[in-house]
């Protein structure tokens, strides 16, 4: 298995932990990522509030650089993935916007190339199955809740991975893992994304919320698939608190960072020293690390 990896701007920054987890696991696994040459940001999460055509033209030009490649586009951010799949769409059935993108461009672009997250190409193309087999420590004891965040699965009809509304496939993976997927209604909703800059009050509202109902469902760390998610669950837990009066002391991990864990590789190749809520005692406690 072979891809063409786009890690985009946050996983080579303030995400480190979740590019060198998703490299790591990959290695193991048997999955080849080849970044691609020269790539550029793709856009997100401002271009398309600002300009229709810029908002194409980046993660176009991306994309045709994996099509020169000859290889499917893999990402694991949330908001890349939304990106790419939204200009795949538009240069597929839009014949008006596809030459100008392609002359602001300068390439020959039509919709080719596949973009996979890796959640999707773990679950449907590796499989269940053999990653059960590659478990070498059984994260038994451990509850953990699933967060999908608003934007991976949504909208269906672009995203094409998972139900929007009930989206299940990394409780799927925490349960290969040998832990628990807690059940709870929040999977889905919205931690403010890049408000946390602009609007900060609402960032801390609804990621309270979102704390709150994962520790009253008994959940003892949340799993994420987005930077923005994580940073905002994460980096803002201790500004929650104070704000709230509440007491959270939930690790967000990247579910490449659970998987790492389960592969028996160590914290400091999954980068779990760079969280800000560690998760070191709650490991430790399952006898994890």
């Amino acid at each position: 298995m072979k891809y063409a990896y786009y890690p985009g701007c946050s996983l080579l920054s303030s995400a480190k932990e979740y590019d060198i987890s998703a490299r790591k696991i990959s290695e193991v696994l048997g999955i080849e990522l080849v970044e691609i040459p020269d790539r550029t940001c793709c856009g997100a999460t401002s271009a398309h509030v600002t300009s229709r055509l810029l908002s194409l033209a980046l993660p176009v030009r991306n994309l045709a650089l994996a099509k020169d490649m000859g290889l499917d586009m893999l990402v694991c951010c949330a908001a890349c993935y939304s990106r790419f799949k939204v200009a795949n769409k538009t240069m597929s059935s839009n014949d008006e916007d596809r030459v100008k993108v392609n002359e602001i461009v300068g390439s020959q672009y039509n919709g080719e190339v596949k973009v996979k997250h890796l959640l999707d190409v773990l679950t449907s193309e590796y499989g269940l199955d053999s990653l059960r087999e590659k478990v070498t420590k059984k994260l038994t004891g451990l509850r953990a809740a699933a967060y999908y965040g608003c934007l991976l699965v949504r909208p269906p009809e672009l995203a094409e991975f998972d139900d929007p509304e009930n989206p299940t496939t990394m409780d799927e993976i925490i349960a290969a893992l040998g832990a628990e997927a807690v059940t709870w209604p929040y999977k889905t909703e919205c931690c403010g994304a890049s408000l946390g800059l602009t609007r900060t009050e609402v960032v801390l509202k609804l990621s309270h919320d979102i704390l709150k109902m994962a520790s009253d469902e008994g959940a003892e760390c949340i799993v994420v698939a987005c930077p923005l998610c994580q940073s905002n669950l994460d980096l803002r837990q201790a500004a929650i608190n104070e704000r709230y009066g509440a007491r959270f002391a939930l690790p967000i991990l990247y579910f490449t960072q659970l998987i790492g864990l389960a592969l028996g590789l160590r914290a400091k190749e999954l980068g779990l020293g760079r969280l800000m809520v560690s998760p070191m005692e709650l490991l430790k406690k399952k006898h994890l690390i």
